[in-house]
């Protein structure tokens, strides 16, 4: 990766060699951190650009640096380079209290020796720079801030860091637009922002319509770095898992939410339909995801026993594909939303749904989660987001789960005119897939919750779909 750094202030000899003792011990302890478990071993700067110069109360540093740690040992694998992140690392003399929170230390040498270095975002001055340049469409160095012409972007807006835990990091503007920061980057079109700005071109009003976005130009590079996006701010509006968690916990039937739901996944997919295009997958292309989905199951059954005895079914799910596609059946597949569940849908309170988050599984190279799939496995997500809410409050709900899924896939059947239940090999393949992968997850990070989807499991390997 080619370094590109800007505004020698933020970039003088010895800048990131004072951050990294701190940084090594800031940076695995956040939840956007994508290499837990292995040591943090040195960095490298990919970029800096000073966003406010120093000689005031707040310096401003963007920061985009490489973490190298240890390869995990994959056979064919190729060495990797480490992740690149985004970093906005503010610079006081010494911090006030409602930043302490924020604290990454303090430099012992370099250029900001003395003085105290924190994580941004938590400064409502800093993320209002974010916000202005976006709004005056600046380019700082090789930062370069766009937005959307029919979009206006006022002045003042109070900013918040948004404190959920996630994969990347967001900031609410005066409850008029949210921007999300992405903090794992790779170069190339990354689809949260390629995907929304798609379906504001055909109108869809069941995915918020990009405001602004921010790049980054490296030079060596084709592809900008995709940063960050801003979106309207649904204002009180409440994800799907919350409130499922809450009608549940009441007891209250949440089959009309479901179906509605499953009408608004449907709108979005055709949508996507008909921005971009699709293809069909015949016997070559079904062998080849079939395989893969094999291979998922057999590394999951080494790494889970208690996968063991249930893998000759599960197997027969992915096989069961292959061999409807050897008899000549096809599928389109197409772009879709590519990391669907409950957490990633808004409700308003008018009661629409609105999709989020198009960024796809972020462990996933960025060409595969842009490669056209078919609708199931979004469809599939949501199923298994169901099965999820009926076990996470006291006795497990099985029959509030199947009732969920079963008006989900009937309200996309009213949209799309296709009930996914009438492609159960299919239906249940990605299923199946998908809980083979929530159990190796569970596995290595919540022991406790791995009976969910081992449930899951053992109906899937019995051949049982909704």
């Amino acid at each position: 990766m080619p370094e590109a750094v800007t505004h020698p202030a933020a970039t003088q000899p010895g800048l990131l060699a004072s951050l990294d003792p701190l940084l090594r011990e800031w940076l695995p302890r956040q939840r956007w951190f994508a290499g837990k478990g292995r040591p943090v071993t040195g960095f490298s700067l990919v970029a800096a650009t000073e966003l406010l110069p120093p000689g005031g109360t707040l310096s401003l540093l963007h920061l985009l640096v490489r973490a190298h740690q240890p390869d995990v040992p994959t056979q064919g694998a190729l060495p990797h380079p480490g992740d690149c992140y985004q970093l906005l690392i503010g610079v006081r003399e010494a911090l006030p209290p409602r930043l302490a929170p924020a604290l990454i230390g303090h430099p012992e040498d370099g250029p900001l020796a003395g003085r105290t270095v924190y994580e941004a975002l938590y400064d409502a001055r800093a993320t209002s720079v974010l916000l202005e340049a976006i709004r005056s469409r600046a380019r700082i160095g090789r930062l370069r801030f766009e937005g959307d012409a029919h979009q206006t972007i006022g002045e003042g807006l109070t900013p918040r860091v948004v404190t959920a835990e996630q994969s990347n990091s967001s900031v609410v503007y005066g409850d008029t637009f949210i921007l999300k920061l992405l903090r794992r980057l790779v170069p190339g079109t990354n689809p949260d922002l390629e995907l929304p700005l798609m379906l504001a071109r055909e109108n869809s009003p069941w995915v918020p319509a990009p405001a602004g976005w921010l790049l980054a130009d490296l030079d060596g590079l084709d592809d900008s770095y995709v940063l960050g996006v801003l979106q309207p701010y649904l204002r009180g509006a409440t994800d799907g898992w919350e409130l499922a968690l809450r009608e549940l916990a009441k007891g209250e039937d949440f089959t009309g939410e479901a179906r509605a739901l499953g009408r608004a996944t449907a709108e979005v997919h055709l949508a996507l339909a008909r921005a971009l295009p699709t293809v069909t997958l015949g016997h070559a292309r079904i062998r080849l995801l079939a395989d893969g989905m094999i291979e998922r199951l057999d590394a999951a059954a080494q790494a889970v026993p208690a996968l063991r005895p249930y893998t000759p079914g599960l197997r027969s799910a992915f096989e069961a594909l292959a061999d409807l596609a050897a008899e000549g059946h096809v599928w389109t597949a197409q772009r879709i939303h590519g990391d669907l569940h409950l957490g990633q849908c808004l409700r308003s309170p008018s009661g629409s749904w609105s999709l989020i988050d198009f960024e796809g599984e972020p462990s996933k190279p960025l060409a595969e989660r842009r490669m056209p799939q078919p609708t199931v496995r979004d469809i599939a997500g949501m199923l298994r987001s169901f099965d999820y809410a009926a076990h996470s409050a006291g006795p497990p709900a099985a029959d509030w789960a199947d009732s969920c899924r079963a008006a989900y896939c009937s309200g996309y059947a009213d949209v799309a005119e296709h009930d996914p239940r009438t492609e159960p090999v299919l239906l249940r393949a990605y299923e199946t897939d998908k809980a083979v992968y929530e159990v190796v997850y569970e596995a290595r990070h919540r022991p406790d919750w791995l009976p969910v989807p081992m449930a899951a499991i053992h109906r899937l390997s019995a051949g049982v779909t909704p």
